[in-house]
């Protein structure tokens, strides 16, 4: 066989796997769309008409009303603002602990430095289930029961998180380092000026994870928050569903004010995130 017939015949095979690989993904795609889309669809609709068969995709006569209607059902701005706090807090204090405690196990060299650092990464293989009754005890006898504070407290450090800054602070090479101690920069300020802006895409990535963890953590918030104007949305939608269980069109108008915050801060950070998982991967 020519060699011309060998690199004809490796071309075409290339060209039927790419083929076979883009229709699994869009076919995943598709898969994993059509949920959201049908919740979508359903709240513009009447009771009636969510389950009616043959589906109306668009329906006929949108009924917006139900928009409209949530917020007068539940107190859903207090559920909103309440998990927008929580989420923005956790986020903020999970990139500081994390983007810090990285740069000083992946740059720093300390007596236990590694049997420290597999001892706090060791805490990811441990489920919270195992110890969420433990800590409800502590907060209780700190006086933080039915207070934001417990929830801040517990999820403002991550493991996972100082784990995918360290091996992303790896790959940044020591010369910077050097160079920045030489223009006279102590470890804090290298770290601020000189790891925090090289880190973006981490951090992006980090900041989509833990927003999104504290934005849909349900259990967390129901166990030490039973007032109700300190209640987040995922323990609302709840209560809603278990009162309202046959309006369909609301629950579903719902779900989906509940999903835009979500939605907005992985659109706005998505650039970052392949790269970010990516970079993370890399040690130099």
């Amino acid at each position: 066989m020519s060699d011309q017939s060998i690199s004809v015949n490796y071309h075409t095979s290339r060209s039927i796997t790419k083929v076979v690989v883009y229709l699994f993904l869009i076919i995943t795609a598709f898969t994993m769309l059509v949920p959201f889309a049908w919740m979508l669809s359903s709240s513009l609709k009447l009771n009636k008409d969510v389950f009616a068969f043959p589906m109306r995709w668009i329906p006929e006569n949108p009924r917006w009303q139900n928009y409209a209607d949530i917020w007068k059902k539940i107190p859903l701005l207090t559920f909103i603002l309440n998990t927008a706090k929580l989420s923005v807090i956790v986020t903020f204090l999970q990139l500081l602990t994390s983007s810090f405690a990285a740069y000083a196990f992946a740059k720093l060299r300390f007596p236990g430095r590694k049997g420290l650092f597999l001892g706090y990464i060791a805490t990811i293989a441990v489920p919270w289930q195992a110890y969420m009754v433990p800590q409800f005890i502590m907060m209780r006898a700190m006086g933080l029961n039915n207070t934001h504070l417990a929830i801040i407290c517990l999820q403002a450090f991550s493991a996972f998180g100082v784990f995918m800054m360290k091996q992303f602070y790896e790959s940044v090479p020591d010369e910077l380092r050097e160079a920045a101690r030489i223009d006279g920069l102590n470890e804090y300020g290298i770290w601020l000026r000189i790891m925090l802006p090289l880190s973006k895409p981490a951090l992006s990535t980090l900041t989509i994870i833990t927003f999104v963890n504290t934005w849909n953590d349900f259990l967390g918030p129901l166990i030490y928050l039973t007032r109700t104007n300190l209640k987040t949305i995922q323990i609302g939608l709840r209560a809603f569903i278990s009162q309202y269980s046959s309006e369909y069109g609301l629950i579903m108008a719902a779900s989906v004010v509940a999903l835009v915050p979500v939605l907005m801060i992985f659109l706005s950070l998505q650039r970052y995130f392949v790269q970010g998982v990516a970079s993370t991967g890399l040690k130099g």
